[in-house]
């Protein structure tokens, strides 16, 4: 699918109902684990962040969380993979499974689709629109959040369809993507949003194709904001500031603070807030901005936002 359309129709992922197969297979738990690696852990990411309390332990890498065996009995195991090949999260499935630890897929095929047919486990198999693993990210919550039976959760989800302005966000990424034009993009946010801040910077770095980081309040005034006290390297940067009216008051105050010193040390800053009385209204409103600004990034760069050739060229070589 083309890149712009993708982002275009991103509010109609909130009306897709997913099924689940093999659904009298998938078992009550008190605790989640999600493996995911790229765009399909960022999903879960934004749900520890939407319900901090939330049972859910977010695993990015091979073989299993160190967890206390009696937990990994009780958790429901989730592989997650939008092509369903990950590697790490087919190891971690296998490990899983070795281990007799209930697990559930979530791919659009490929290989966990396989074993889940292999050992009856449920699945949810998502729309294959031929969008790229981070465009996906409404199909992907979902998906989790009907393994986990948050009904409410998806019940918010939905709105989006609806309530999502795309010719805003595009307006407002198209901006600031003139904004940072030549600079590299830094993404600062209180640390209950974090995983908005987080996804930000993997946008830039996978559709805009720069290097972009992301850090949070207060521990960046702790050490990181020292980092620009050099004017020549500071004027490489543009600071972006996910401001929410939401945050703990003293983090309010530390974002003006800091935005005030880092301008005058000669770093550009961006006020970027969160709008909406959701949390998912504020995250997927600010991502769609984040959207546009990586794709008119890319293009402003003379580079294609669509472009996957050095993450399927390093694939080939592991």
């Amino acid at each position: 699918m083309n890149f712009e359309r993708a982002i275009q129709n991103f509010p109609k992922q909130f009306l897709w109902k997913p099924k689940i197969v093999n659904a009298g297979k998938l078992k009550r738990a008190s605790h989640y684990i999600v493996a995911g690696m790229g765009g399909s852990g960022l999903s879960a990411n934004l749900i520890s962040s939407w319900r901090p309390s939330f049972p859910l332990t977010i695993h990015n890498t091979y073989g299993l969380p160190q967890l206390p065996n009696t937990t990994l009995k009780k958790s429901l195991f989730i592989a997650s993979s939008y092509s369903g090949n990950t590697e790490e999260v087919t190891s971690a499935l296998n490990k899983a499974l070795k281990n007799k630890i209930p697990s559930a897929v979530v791919a659009t095929g490929g290989k966990l689709i396989s074993m889940a047919k292999k050992h009856s486990l449920p699945y949810i198999l998502l729309p294959d629109t031929g969008i790229q693993p981070r465009s996906a990210t409404g199909f992907s919550v979902i998906a989790l959040l009907k393994l986990m039976g948050e009904k409410e959760g998806i019940k918010e989800l939905e709105k989006l369809s609806s309530t999502l302005n795309v010719a805003n966000a595009k307006k407002d990424g198209k901006k600031l993507a003139g904004e940072i034009r030549g600079k590299i993009p830094i993404v600062y946010s209180s640390f209950d949003n974090n995983a908005i801040a987080y996804n930000w910077k993997i946008r830039f770095n996978e559709s805009g194709k720069i290097p972009a980081f992301s850090n949070v309040f207060p521990e960046l005034n702790h050490n990181e904001m020292m980092g620009f006290d050099y004017p020549r390297l500071s004027k490489l940067f543009h600071a972006i500031f996910l401001s929410d009216k939401n945050d703990h008051p003293r983090i309010i105050k530390r974002m003006k603070l800091t935005a005030s010193i880092l301008k005058k040390g000669g770093l550009p800053v961006t006020l970027m807030p969160l709008r909406g009385k959701s949390f998912w209204k504020k995250a997927f409103s600010s991502l769609m901005i984040a959207d546009w600004a990586s794709y008119y990034t890319a293009l402003k760069n003379g580079c294609d936002p669509g472009n996957e050739k050095t993450i399927e060229t390093f694939k080939r070589l592991l």
